[in-house]
């Protein structure tokens, strides 16, 4: 029989050793002993635990199996290891997944987590569109399997629209696909293969990161600068390992709502041709830019795929998105479409289309940017003196916490008042996970606007 000590919180608040004998190994005795005393509230959220050094030196194990220990631990979601500040009890409280997985919004709570856009009339938009396809003349065809692509004449409406962008390509190198998700996966289902390197902003869209993790691939964190990727340690990387591609936001990104100048779009470019990069550009938030850059697919057009969709601007069940892409990759990626979902259905693409062609998604898109611009306001009036970090046009916003507030516990703080956000976590790719949230401006009415972000910033210097 072993005995082995077990970490408690006594009277004081300090953490103390209980002693306990068991039978089973160190290792996992350990682990189940630190998972009960989490899960029983007896080691509160936010508690930091002993140095893998003090925990290896009290239990008498080596350190490389202290440090097993809090990997576990950390692999179960119950602490975090933070660099330079150390291993932490996590807000057990948080659903699994909360900031990524959308769960069904309870009854009363004010969702600053997705954002799903909507301006007055669009309701009624979709009932016309909806009687006038059932009077057209094609309704036969629409039951039918589409080209897995799209039709041509629908394409052509794609490509019309992303002339509005700066994006000038054919008809035949436009894919239409289910949302701008679907086509990120058949992306990079062309693209890469599992093992593959690819870089990404060490601050990304979470719907990328966990379908890169899905695929296999190796990501690579590039590190984050005030107005753009760190181009430099993106040049280090590909001097140092087999980068295959690079997957970037450079109009509005997020969550840092930063938009690439033309010289760094430029030096991107140069990067790609010089180190062979394929670059898939996610453009889902890029319609709330006026007047931005080139698109990288219009500077690199022969190695770049850009991908965006109407779920933002016009409406998130829609779910229609569009692939632009070389013509040497059409096929491949039609192959793709097939595997994965055979085609956007019909009804849905004949809608776009004509909503694409008639300029009701002009107009849409109008909107939503004088309606992003009226939350921005609202979010600045109240967290003034907050560190903030957003664009004025852009549909979130990013706030750093201070050193002494943990994001899970705020985060927790803030479902208990009926207010869901998302930490840092769900957008991190490197190993280091900063202490902020993100505030989704998009998805609640004005007024319960004000008032969500208001317990936002009440919540935040309670823990500050």
């Amino acid at each position: 029989m072993q005995r082995i000590l077990r970490w408690i919180i006594d009277d004081n608040q300090k953490i103390v050793m209980d002693t306990v004998t068991m039978a089973r190994s160190r290792y996992k005795s350990l682990v189940d002993t630190f998972a009960e005393q989490i899960r029983t509230g007896r080691l509160p959220p936010g508690t930091r635990l002993p140095t893998h050094r003090q925990l290896a030196a009290s239990q008498g194990l080596a350190l490389v199996t202290a440090s097993r220990v809090y990997a576990e631990l950390e692999a179960m979601g119950l602490v975090s290891g933070e660099a330079g500040r150390g291993t932490f009890v996590r807000e057990t409280s948080l659903p699994p997944g909360h900031g990524i997985d959308q769960p069904a919004v309870t009854a009363g709570m004010h969702d600053l987590n997705y954002n799903y856009p909507s301006v007055p009339g669009q309701a009624e938009l979709l009932r016309t569109a909806l009687r006038q396809l059932a009077l057209s003349g094609d309704l036969e065809s629409l039951l039918r399997y589409q080209p897995h692509g799209g039709r041509l004449h629908e394409r052509a409406s794609v490509a019309r629209h992303l002339e509005s962008r700066g994006l000038h390509v054919p008809a035949e190198q436009v894919l239409i696909v289910n949302g701008a998700q679907h086509g990120l996966t058949v992306a990079l289902m062309t693209l890469l293969n599992p093992g593959d390197v690819i870089a990404v902003d060490a601050l990304t869209y979470p719907g990328f990161k966990a379908l890169a993790l899905a695929l296999h691939l190796e990501v690579l964190a590039v590190p984050v600068l005030n107005d753009g990727p760190d181009l430099d340690a993106l040049e280090k990387l590909c001097r140092s390992r087999s980068v295959r591609a690079i997957y970037c936001m450079p109009t509005l990104h997020n969550p840092l709502g930063w938009v690439m100048s033309l010289e760094q779009r430029q030096r991107m470019v140069t990067l790609a041709r010089t180190y062979d990069l394929q670059i898939i550009e996610d453009a889902a938030y890029a319609f709330l830019v006026e007047n931005p850059p080139p698109p990288l697919a219009d500077l690199a057009p022969e190695r770049t795929l850009y991908v965006s969709g109407l779920s933002k601007s016009v409406a998130a069940g829609l779910r229609i998105g569009f692939v632009a892409a070389p013509a040497s990759m059409i096929a491949a990626l039609e192959r793709m479409i097939r595997v994965t979902a055979w085609n956007t259905p019909g009804v849905m693409t004949a809608i776009a289309a004509g909503w694409l062609d008639d300029g009701t998604v002009r107009q849409l898109e109008r909107q939503k940017r004088q309606d992003a611009q009226a939350r921005q306001i609202i979010a600045g009036e109240v967290l003034a003196g907050l560190p903030i970090v957003r664009h004025p046009f852009s549909y979130f916003v990013w706030l750093p916490l201070s050193e002494d507030a943990r994001a899970d516990q705020v985060v927790s703080a803030l479902m208990r008042e009926h207010v869901s956000v998302s930490t840092a976590q769900p957008f991190t790719t490197s190993a280091h996970v900063p202490h902020a949230i993100r505030l989704a401006l998009g998805s609640v009415d004005m007024g319960t606007l004000r008032m969500a972000v208001a317990k936002v910033r009440c919540v935040i210097e309670a823990y500050s």
